[in-house]
């Protein structure tokens, strides 16, 4: 199967907090506690570069370019989707908090700059959930978007994305360039091996700022409070049947 000419896929990632670290909010509910914590790759942009990767190797691409905006550290998440396969990485470095509306017009300049025939991306961040970065991108390039995606098919100027919905799977088909967003269906990322981690310290990564860009980061948001989730009250236990019928019936469940 021929590689699409010059086709780039443009697959950013974000720095978070670990899914399997606990996390704790600052005395002064200020924000999330982030000192001393280990950091990775968010999930379901590890889904978005192997799916990069993926059509890569099928030959529906031949280059994958994973970016991300944030501190100097975030360099490391791009290392990481390099080990996995991505040919080359971009870091827009900023030591300010980006809201999704920042990322998007960041995002916005480099796809201006690099043409890339897709852009794929995490559905939503485990740290904000927000859900809104690849709609709002979607929307500043004026291009098609398939989100929540199951599967992706490449074709000719096009892309099937199969979407989950309440309802069951939506398939769309959309015109390139396109936006997709990856759920969790999509598929299992690949370990990156020892030989790949060496390797991925010498592929090529651009550093730039959204201010080299032209893209406006600045918050719109105000974060008024942050607090940790109620706890879960101790359970009862009860001696009989009807006694849980009884229980039951008290809390309007029958």
């Amino acid at each position: 199967m021929e590689t699409i000419p010059d086709m780039k896929i443009l697959v950013p990632v974000k720095r978070v907090v670990d899914f399997n670290v606990k996390v704790r909010v600052k005395a002064d509910g200020s924000g999330v506690d982030t000192a001393s914590v280990k950091m990775s790759m968010n999930p379901f942009d590890e889904i978005a570069v192997e799916e990069a990767i993926r059509l890569k190797e099928a030959g529906k691409a031949d280059e994958v370019i994973a970016v991300s905006v944030g501190p100097a550290q975030a360099m490391e998440t791009i290392r990481t989707a390099l080990a996995m396969g991505a040919d080359r990485g971009i870091l827009v470095r900023t030591d300010e908090a980006v809201e999704p509306l920042g990322v998007a017009r960041v995002l916005k300049a480099l796809a201006e700059k690099e043409g890339p025939g897709l852009v794929i991306l995490g559905k939503q961040a485990i740290d904000g959930d927000n859900n809104q970065t690849g709609q709002m991108l979607a929307a500043l390039l004026g291009w098609a978007q398939g989100t929540f995606a199951s599967r992706v098919e490449i074709g000719d100027g096009e892309v099937t994305v199969t979407r989950e919905i309440d309802g069951g799977l939506q398939t769309v088909r959309l015109k390139t360039p396109a936006i997709v967003t990856t759920d969790l269906r999509l598929n299992e990322p690949r370990y990156a091996s020892l030989p790949n981690i060496m390797k991925a310290k010498k592929k090529p990564v651009e550093e730039t700022t959204p201010e080299a860009l032209g893209a406006d980061i600045s918050p719109r948001l105000r974060v008024v409070r942050t607090s940790e989730p109620a706890q879960r009250q101790a359970g009862i236990k009860l001696g009989s049947v009807p006694e849980l019928v009884g229980k039951l019936k008290e809390a309007g469940v029958l």
